[in-house]
C-alpha cells in the first residue's frame, strides 16, 4: 500500500507561468524523492513600470512515501 503526502510550493520565473512550474518542480525534485503530480493552486503576475516583471505559481506537489 503506497501513501502519499503533499507539500505547497511557490515558484517564480521572469519568462512565463510554464517556466515557473518547470522552475518549481525541477528545483523540488533536489529534495523530494517520487513526485508524481501537481496542482496550480494559484497563478500572480508582479508589475513594474507598466510591465509584467516576474510569473509566480502556487502548487501542491504530491509524493510517494519511502517505505
Amino acid at each position: 500500500m503506497s501513501i502519499a503526502r503533499v507539500t505547497e510550493i511557490i515558484a517564480s520565473s521572469t519568462k512565463s507561468f510554464d517556466d515557473a512550474m518547470e522552475k518549481g518542480i525541477k528545483r523540488a525534485s533536489k529534495t523530494i524523492r517520487n513526485i508524481e503530480g501537481a496542482w496550480i493552486q494559484d497563478q500572480k503576475v508582479i508589475v513594474k513600470k507598466g510591465k509584467i516583471s516576474e510569473y509566480r505559481v502556487s502548487m501542491k506537489l504530491s509524493f510517494i512515501l519511502d517505505d
